[in-house]
């Protein structure tokens, strides 16, 4: 996708993007670009690819919440930064939290933030679960893109999230692991509120966005049988 196309994309998505939103997604291309070569943070470095699967793949959240009216936002297992940094270049005014397991991550994270002279956005080295747990009901919106099966980041994930706010699943096909995923979500006080598909431009591949609400404070501890279905599907 080159960049034409991308902005072209991007409007159909009910984004505006400016010259200066521009240009900091060229930078931070060449960051991940450069610091690839030092760590592995994707297998996906053409910049046509990362504008397609990376930069556009992650926007493409608008499609099924309107982040203009979201205030916080939290990104689990975010590694390259993907959707959270792109989120925080095309929605400034977003309070962005960047969660990974891996400190290198990290350490990539902070660098970019403070090129691109990004203001609101945190990063945090830790486990997910470990995270929501202490942060309990802070964020409007949590998302993870293709993380894990989604009964797993569902439990990792709801504590985290504003009861009646909203967890957004950025998958491929998940026809099984929703079906999968119906137990977990009746556990921890969850309902699926919108499922949206599509195909990516060019290349039409799969993406499958999924709309899941917080009904209620999520239970601390889950029933055992819960926990045996966890550690098998892990």
């Amino acid at each position: 996708m080159n960049k034409e196309k991308f902005i072209e994309e991007l409007e159909k998505l009910d984004i505006k993007i400016t010259k200066s939103q521009m240009e900091q997604l060229d930078e931070y291309y060449h960051l991940l670009k450069e610091w690839n070569q030092k760590i592995n943070l994707t297998s996906i470095i053409e910049e046509k690819e990362v504008y397609l699967k990376h930069f556009y793949d992650s926007a493409t959240l608008n499609k099924i919440i309107n982040l203009s009216h979201i205030e916080t936002l939290c990104d689990i297992g975010t590694g390259a930064g993907f959707p959270g940094i792109v989120l925080k270049i095309l929605f400034p005014h977003l309070k962005i939290t960047l969660v990974d397991s891996l400190n290198k991550r990290i350490e990539f994270l902070n660098i970019v933030i403070d090129k691109l002279n990004l203001k609101n956005i945190q990063t945090i080295h830790e486990r997910a679960e470990e995270f929501s747990r202490k942060n309990q009901e802070k964020y409007d919106v949590v998302t993870a893109r293709a993380v894990s099966h989604l009964a797993i980041l569902l439990e990792y994930c709801a504590p985290a999230i504003k009861i009646n706010g909203f967890f957004i699943a950025m998958k491929a096909n998940i026809s099984e692991e929703l079906k999968e995923s119906k137990n977990a979500m009746n556990l921890l006080k969850m309902k699926l509120i919108q499922k949206v598909e599509f195909n990516l431009p060019i290349e039409n591949s799969k993406r499958t966005l999924l709309k899941i609400q917080k009904l209620e404070k999520t239970p601390f501890k889950y029933p055992r049988k819960y926990i045996e279905i966890k550690k098998k599907r892990l």
